[in-house]
């Protein structure tokens, strides 16, 4: 455990000065950029440690790994944000663990979030998942929706019981006028988030980035990146 500790602290250590020198060369804050740590494929005693090193926000993207994930950690305080596609029929979990459910989508997603947020007696952030590659269909290859359905979503989040718009979170597309070009991707979202402040001034989180493109996210002006493999490394998946 020791070493693992070790391996953890290092990693960390190294995504820290990474969001520094981002930020110092964007002129912004450290204190601007939230870190999420993604720790899907790993274990709770690996979300232990990390709590003991400092981080408070960590991510898991499918629910039959993070909801048992989550009870283990309880008693640690801890942010979690479910950044997966969410079917709804795994809202009722997702829904008790859950701080943050940054893959919002479709309206039919809000319902279910707003009662199960009620029943549950919790409030819960939403993010709306942006994608920058939807084609006809209105549809990103990885989730999310196009720019143009923002407004009338974000107007459900917000007028729904239990729920909070949060802001937009974006995943770097792999196809599209954005493939290959992540920090104007980001400053896209940027742009669509400041459009949505002008009616939802508290919905100001923009989620971009991850390993391997946190620096173009906080050029861009993200304020949370996501980051799983820079932290925890990359090794099989665990069963």
């Amino acid at each position: 455990m020791t070493d693992r500790k070790d391996e953890l602290a290092a990693n960390l250590a190294k995504v820290e000065r990474r969001i520094a020198d981002a930020c110092a060369a964007a002129g912004r804050q450290r204190d601007e950029v939230t870190l999420i740590v993604v720790t899907k494929t790993y274990p709770a005693s690996d979300v232990r440690i990390l709590a003991e090193l400092g981080v408070r926000h960590v991510a898991e993207n499918r629910d039959q790994d993070a909801a048992p994930k989550a009870a283990a950690c309880m008693d640690l305080p801890l942010t979690w944000h479910f950044v997966g596609q969410l079917q709804t029929n795994k809202v009722r979990s997702v829904a008790g663990y859950a701080d943050f459910v940054q893959s919002v989508d479709r309206s039919k997603l809000v319902t279910a979030l707003s009662k199960e947020a009620v029943r549950t007696g919790r409030e819960l952030g939403c993010l709306i998942q942006v994608a920058l590659d939807a084609g006809e269909s209105g549809r990103g290859e990885r989730g999310g929706l196009a720019p143009d359905g923002i407004g009338e979503l974000a107007g459900l989040i917000a007028g729904a019981p239990g729920l909070r718009l949060g802001g937009l979170m974006t995943v770097a597309p792999l196809t599209g006028e954005y493939a290959g070009r992540e920090q104007a991707a980001f400053g896209r979202l940027l742009d669509l988030s400041t459009d949505l402040r002008r009616s939802h001034p508290t919905a100001t989180m923009v989620s971009a980035g991850m390993s391997a493109d946190l620096e173009q996210a906080v050029a861009a002006g993200a304020t949370h990146v996501r980051v799983g493999s820079a932290v925890l490394g990359v090794r099989p998946r665990l069963r």
